[in-house]
Formats: structure tokens, sequence, C-alpha cells
């Protein structure tokens, strides 16, 4: 930022470095709510530059386009910079290189914070700017701020959340409708909510890396995403779901980390969710995260999680705070120090189970393997569905060895 004193800033210039989906969000936010903004910030505030290899004949961005990212670095009138290009490159080395020369920067991307997230923190404690990325986890809602600014008093013993729009949305369709799974998919593919490469999302990596930003602010140290088991949803069918309105349940992707025997855990799979769980009326492309303090109890933040406006709208507010705060870097725990966390064979969960086989002859037998079950009625389908006990995952594995597992999905408390 400049080198002023704060009373003698009236005018903060932003760059913008990308202009997509939520790049696009930023500077249609700033400029049509301008006089908003600016009051809320203190001070004026406008987009100098927008930096993208693209050209936007027509577009209102053509004036203050530029290709190099060198004229907006070098310009020490530029006091926040925006990063939405996505990925970890060349974004990383951009949004280092704002820190270095003495600019805030703010981002919405989770691949670079989950990754470099306590650096960065830390070059800006050290150059006395901030590096904000509300954006990054929830999209449009609120939740890094609540957690490192309005729940400090609580210890965290665990955050719980459907994180991803798009798998929430096909599961939604596959729970409400009974279509089958790459059917869904087309269809969110069709409306935009689903890329063409769904990869990220229906496996289960999108939304390990923002459990993975999460799990290092409770904690306070870093969580690498490459530590925390993931698993998607390619494998839920529509029979999974046909048990689920027997036992009044859904099926929902979570990304959850929390502490048990003083051990660190975190994962992302797909849980079974019962009706008292408020995560489970979630619904469509919506989101929602669930944290439990050991003081306030449980708090839920619900809202879209994707999308051009609210994304950028967390954008917007984190530029407004790191103009509010000239001169001062906001305190973020998030040590660079690695938080060890237990693999899945550790976790201990219940678990929906279906096996392959004549149901009246398996019971005994499964008994006899995972101990005492819930079964539920399967209609004579050829197969035998329960739910066991708490059990670890490696306690997991040894019971269901000697059988025709069809489908597994852990149980969420």
């Amino acid at each position: 930022m400049k080198n002023s004193k704060k009373e003698d800033i009236d005018m903060i210039n932003v760059a913008i470095l990308g202009y997509g989906t939520v790049g696009s969000g930023v500077f249609k936010i700033i400029n049509e709510n301008n006089s908003h903004i600016s009051r809320r910030a203190g001070d004026e505030v406008k987009v100098k530059y927008v930096l993208d290899l693209r050209d936007f004949p027509g577009d209102p961005v053509e004036d203050i386009l530029v290709h190099d990212v060198d004229i907006i670095m070098e310009d020490k009138d530029v006091d926040v910079v925006v990063e939405v290009m996505g990925g970890v490159e060349p974004a990383y080395t951009f949004v280092k290189r704002a820190l270095e020369a003495g600019k805030s920067a703010c981002t919405s991307n989770k691949e670079l914070v989950a990754k470099h997230g306590a650096e960065l923190l830390a070059l800006a404690q050290e150059k006395s700017v901030n590096f904000f990325f509300e954006a990054s986890v929830g999209g449009g809602i609120p939740i890094i701020r609540p957690l490192i600014e309005c729940l400090t008093v609580d210890h965290i013993e665990e955050i719980q959340g459907i994180m991803n729009g798009t798998t929430n949305y096909i599961l939604t369709k596959m729970e409400d409708e009974g279509a089958d799974f790459d059917t869904v998919l087309k269809d969110a593919q069709d409306k935009g909510y689903a890329e063409r490469n769904p990869e990220a999302d229906i496996e289960g990596y999108d939304a390990c890396r923002k459990i993975a930003i999460l799990a290092s602010l409770a904690y306070e140290k870093q969580v690498d995403f490459e530590d925390i088991y993931t698993e998607g949803i390619t494998k839920i069918t529509t029979k999974d779901f046909d048990y689920m309105k027997k036992i009044g349940a859904s099926i929902k992707l979570l990304g959850i980390a929390g502490k048990s025997d003083g051990k660190r855990y975190a994962i992302v799979a797909p849980f079974v969710v019962y009706d008292d769980n408020p995560l489970y009326n979630v619904k469509d492309v919506f989101n929602a995260i669930l944290v439990k303090g050991d003081m306030l109890g449980d708090v839920m933040f619900y809202g879209k999680g994707a999308g051009s406006l609210p994304t950028a709208s967390a954008v917007v507010s984190d530029v407004i705070d790191a103009v509010k705060r000239h001169g001062y870097t906001a305190k973020i725990h998030w040590s660079s120090e690695k938080r060890d966390i237990v693999g899945a064979d550790s976790i201990a969960t219940q678990y929906f189970v279906r096996i392959s086989g004549d149901a009246d002859a398996l019971k005994n037998k499964i008994e006899g393997s995972f101990g005492q079950v819930e079964f539920i009625e399967s209609e004579g389908n050829g197969e035998i569905a329960f739910i066991t006990k708490v059990l670890s995952g490696a306690e997991f594995d040894k019971a269901a060895a000697a059988f025709d597992v069809v489908s597994r999905i852990r149980v969420s408390k």
C-alpha cells in the first residue's frame, strides 16, 4: 500500500488478476456499488488495472486491461491485488510478488491457499500488509472471518460441511428424482454447475482443499491436503438412496475435520446424514458448514458456495477489510509447522453396508464379523443392508474382508 499515512489516502487502487467468472464479478461489484463500498472502506476504491491474456472488445474493462503483470507490480499506486486466476501457478508467483512489493492481496483461489497459505500469511506479516482469502472456502458464505475472529474463545471440536455445490446438486437429484449418477452429471454440466472435466468436484478434490484450509485455521498449523483421505461420489447409486428413505437419512459429500482421543483427523467422503443433523436439509447447489465449538456449541453457515457474484462479493469484502487495516496486519494464526493427522484406518464411524447374497443365510455370519448391527429391510433383492456399530477404518476392513460388499458409506455423527 502507499507509504503515506492513512489520513492522506483518498484513493485506493485495485488491480484484478484474471477476468473470468469471478474476476468479472469483482469488477462489476466495485463499479456498480462503488459509493457504498468506498463509504464502508473509508476511502474511494477504484479498479485501476485488470490483467488477462485475452482481449475483450467492447467490454467496459477494455480501457484498463493490461497483459503484462509487471505494469501492476511496479506501479506504487496499486494498493490491493485481487487474484482470481485459479491454479497454483502463476497465481502463487504473482501474489508473492504483490506482497513483497507492499501490496495487500485477496484471493478466491483454494488451491493456492491450501498449498501456500501459511507462507503467504507470514510474508504479509513481514511486509505489514494483508493476505485475505474469505472466498476460497465457502464462495459467498462467510466462514474464514467468523472462524478467526468471532469464534476465538472456543476450542473448535469439529468442522463438517457440504463444501461443493456440484456434488450436492448431483446427490439431491439422485435422491429426489431417482436418476442415476451419469444422467444427473450430464444435467449438471448442461446447466453450468459442473465443468466439462468434473473430476475435481466428483472425486472430492475441491472439498479436500477447502477442509484443509479450515483445519489449518482451526488448529493453527499446516494441514496438507495430500494427507487427507479423499473419496468422491462416483460409487453412490439410486439403490443407496432407496435404503436411505427407509431409515430417514440422506447422503452428502462431507468434508470433516476434528479431534478424537487427542488426535486430529480430516476426511472427505460421502456420509449418511440423519434428519437430526442440520446438514440434512441442505440441497441443490447450496453449501453449509457446521462448526462445533466447546463453548458456543453448534453454529452453521449456509448459502451459495459458488457463482460469479456470490464469490466476488466475498472477495470485495476482503478488499474493504484490507483497506480498513492499512498499516497493520490482521492476526491470523496459521503456522507453517505441519499438523499431523491420522489416516482413514484410524477414523471411527458407523457404516452403512450392502452385501450381496441371501439375506437369511448371511445374518449370523455378518453379526459374527461385525458384532451387533441394525439390519435394514431389503425386500429380497439378492442383498442385505445394515448399519454397523462404531468401527475404525481398519476394523471395518477386517470385518468386511469375507463378504462381497456392494456399497460402504460412513455414517455422520
